[in-house]
């Protein structure tokens, strides 16, 4: 096994729960709810998807569905499907539509899950290169750096930097070139049977994640280095 390619949101990290999504956003421009109206605003604004790296929408309006499978192959389409999103939701002034997408591209939105470091950092030290490769409209390498994870992290290859999007298998071709591997010899992780299996086509392995809360999925990374391990024998 030369290189293990990993997705980023319910792989690695997951993002705040919409309504911490939604307070932090609030508190940042001195506006506020009460719990009760708080708590409505968050359940519809993640019924409407507009969380990036949360639930999908509960009904995607039919106007929004072009821009919805496109959306992260730039980042103003990214930007443009979930803002749309949001302002289905009425909110106390229409900046915070764009403020709430601000916030989820802090590393402050983002938390790894538990077993993520152990599983970078016995990576690297068993020699095997490691790739991000994930649907996104913006930058996480701030995120990686943030909490500390981006020193095991050899390529980052994101859909809106390439203009393709998983399970187009180029966009796997392009992590395996950059860490110089042939595909065969890659096994790919992810939480997205339909994205992350796209590299099955190139001839990767393939694993599969739950897409759970950090507190609810404390070791699922860790049977990674068992893999490797089998395959290195």
């Amino acid at each position: 096994m030369a290189a293990v390619l990993f997705d980023f949101s319910g792989t690695l990290f997951r993002v705040e729960p919409t309504g911490s999504w939604l307070r932090a956003v609030l508190d940042e421009t001195a506006l506020a709810l009460d719990e009760r109206e708080l708590a409505e605003k968050a359940r519809a604004l993640e019924e409407a998807g507009a969380l990036p790296g949360g639930a999908s929408p509960v009904r995607l309006p039919e106007e929004l569905a072009g821009l919805w499978e496109v959306r992260d192959r730039s980042a103003e389409q990214h930007r443009a499907a979930y803002t749309a999103l949001s302002r289905q939701v009425p909110l106390p002034e229409p900046g915070l539509h764009d403020a709430l997408y601000d916030r989820h591209m802090t590393p402050a939105a983002w938390a790894p899950y538990p077993d993520a470091a152990e599983v970078l950092r016995t990576l690297r030290e068993r020699g095997i290169g490691v790739g991000v490769v994930s649907n996104i409209g913006w930058d996480l390498r701030p995120v990686f750096r943030a909490h500390g994870l981006d020193t095991y992290v050899d390529a980052y290859v994101l859909s809106y930097e390439h203009g393709i999007q998983k399970p187009d298998p180029r966009l796997f071709a392009a992590a395996c070139a950059e860490l110089g591997a042939d595909p065969e010899d890659v096994l790919m992780v992810g939480d997205d049977r339909r994205a992350d299996g796209g590299a099955a086509a190139l001839g990767c392995g393939v694993r599969f994640v739950d897409h759970l809360p950090v507190t609810d999925r404390p070791d699922a990374l860790l049977p990674v280095l068992d893999l490797i391990g089998r395959r290195a024998a």
